[in-house]
Formats: structure tokens, C-alpha cells, sequence
């Protein structure tokens, strides 16, 4: 991969890859980070593309113009648990502690972002190894392991060993739709496939899944427009 500029105010800076299933050269902003990607096929030239990047300057800035508005994580700043949109203020003590709707972080103001972030990802561990553990007993199968990322691609993943992976920021939206992604993480233990037979079981372990899918199609991206630290 390589790296081009689009000139302009600013200049737009534009990662150029090459894919040997590519048919046609696409050109791809990313919901989440703004990553600008120019993906050319074999035997197109370099010039070529940049010719197309060229071509599509206002679809594309439009395109940056219209994401989400990024949030840096700080005081005065808002964050989002379990659906809940709480105000970071400064608190007193050692530990980070929700009342009401506020969020109290203590300790250097510089670190706020870090710490919110540790929050989340310690109570993300929390609720996802108990849900996990519920709908693997409903299964009647373990799971290997669970671990936390920070995904763009992907909420969660089961490996062929048992292994659960979940992004931590699921903890940032309504609970009913992390409990939802636990329990289809939990039936590829038993089905490692997205046939009937694992949506029906995706239902029989955690029930009525329609409404927390449709909350993570629409609003998922949403959920990493959140900055936390540099």
C-alpha cells in the first residue's frame, strides 16, 4: 500500500492498494476513522488512479463532510454507557464512579480520556463474560476464551476453537444489544455458519433479536466516533 494526497483545503490523504479480486477501481471512505482508500486491480496504472481520485474530489469531500462528528473524550465532554449519555466531570478519590448522569473521573485532567476508557472496557469485560456464561450454559457448550478489542470491522467473533472476541464498546450501547451480540457469538460454539439453523438457535438461547440487530446496522457506527486518548 501506498500513500497520495488529494490537493485541496486541507489536502485529503489517500491509501492506494492493489487486489488481484478487484474487477474495477473503487474508491471507499471509511464511517468510522475517514481512511480514504483507492483499491486499483492488476494492471491498472498508478496514474490511472490518482486520474480517478481526481475525478471524484467532491464526492469525496462530501463524503468527509458528512460523517459524524468525532468526540474527543475530556471534561465537560459526554460519553455513552449502556445507551446512556453521561457528562465527564472531575471527582474526587480513586475511582471512576457514575451517579446520575454524570461520569466522576479523579486525577489528572489529562488523563480523563484514558481513564473513561478503562472504565468502559472493565465494565464491558464484566457484563460480556456474564452474558457469555449465560448463553453458553443455555448451549450446553464452554467457550475457550473471551478477549476485548477495539474492532472496526466486526462486534464480535467465535473462532473454530472456542474462542469469543467482543469490542469493548459494545458497553456504549443499549444493553439489550450487547446481551445480543453475546448470544450470536455464543451459538457459532455449536454453529460456525449464518444458516437458519443458527438463527434459530441464536433465538432459542437469547430470544427476539430483530430490534437489537437492526439498533447495531443503523447506529453501530455511531459507537466509535469516541476519542479517548492521542
Amino acid at each position: 500500500m501506498t500513500q497520495h494526497f488529494l490537493p485541496g483545503l486541507p489536502d485529503i490523504p489517500v491509501v492506494m492498494r492493489r487486489s488481484s479480486r478487484a474487477r474495477r477501481i473503487s474508491l471507499r471512505v471509511s464511517r468510522l476513522d475517514g481512511r480514504v482508500t483507492l483499491t486499483l486491480p492488476k494492471g491498472v496504472r498508478e496514474r490511472e488512479g490518482l486520474e480517478f481520485v481526481l475525478e471524484k474530489a467532491d464526492w469525496l469531500r462530501k463524503q468527509l463532510a458528512d460523517r459524524p462528528d468525532q468526540v474527543r473524550v475530556g471534561l465537560g465532554s459526554e460519553v455513552l454507557l449502556e445507551g446512556r449519555r453521561l457528562q465527564v466531570v472531575a471527582g474526587a478519590g480513586r475511582q471512576v464512579r457514575v451517579s446520575g448522569g454524570e461520569i466522576a473521573v479523579p486525577g489528572d485532567p489529562a488523563r480523563v480520556g484514558a481513564r473513561v476508557q478503562g472504565f468502559l472496557k472493565e465494565q464491558a469485560r464484566a457484563r460480556l463474560v456474564a452474558a457469555s456464561d449465560r448463553y453458553a450454559a443455555r448451549l450446553g457448550r464452554p467457550y475457550a476464551r473471551l478477549t476485548l478489542r477495539d474492532t472496526r470491522s466486526r462486534w464480535g467473533s467465535c473462532s473454530s476453537k472456542g474462542a469469543l472476541m467482543y469490542s469493548w464498546r459494545l458497553i456504549m450501547a443499549p444493553a439489550s444489544v450487547l446481551e445480543y451480540v453475546a448470544g450470536h457469538e455464543v451459538a457459532h460454539l455449536q454453529e460456525m455458519n449464518h444458516s437458519d439453523r443458527f438463527w434459530d438457535l441464536v433465538e432459542e438461547i437469547h430470544g427476539p433479536y430483530a430490534a437489537p440487530r437492526r439498533w447495531l446496522r443503523d447506529h453501530g457506527e455511531e459507537l466509535h466516533r469516541y476519542r479517548f486518548a492521542d
